[in-house]
């Protein structure tokens, strides 16, 4: 089972609730996380159970990079809004650095995200679950 955790910035929240409720048949059998508002957003919108963590700036991207550094994360969608600063950048450029050294799929804009789904769907990331049936205890 893949594990996907889905994170947007305030504005970009609605593309985010758009693009999984266009594809909520690609995530029904994944284990799914999320940061608090993008969660209980998609969750309103989509019949999609998701753990979520506190809000991005409050935590909730360390968490998410918690599960990174276990390698417990198979795929993250982070949609960015890269015109508004945010107080928190410390911390997103902490889990897209650990997304770098663990090798952790992130799209950052709608348009990855899509050619990663897609992938996903086709059965690309086969190789992540056998990474989880091996992993030492």
């Amino acid at each position: 089972m893949l594990q996907i955790a889905f994170i947007a910035h305030d504005r970009k929240k609605d593309e985010m609730v758009n693009f999984i409720t266009a594809y909520e048949e690609a995530f029904k059998d994944a284990k799914l996380y999320s940061t608090g508002t993008t969660g209980s957003r998609i969750m309103e919108k989509t019949s999609l159970e998701i753990h979520r963590f506190m809000s991005g700036p409050l935590g909730g991207d360390q968490q998410i990079g918690a599960l990174v550094a276990q390698d417990e994360l198979d795929l993250i969608i982070f949609l960015r809004d890269p015109l508004m600063a945010q107080p928190h950048e410390p911390d997103i450029i902490a889990l897209l650095r650990l997304c770098d050294v663990q090798g952790i799929p992130v799209a950052t804009n709608i348009a990855t995200a899509e050619l990663l789904v897609k992938a996903m769907m086709r059965g690309d990331f086969a190789w992540r679950e056998l990474v989880h049936k091996y992993k030492p205890e």
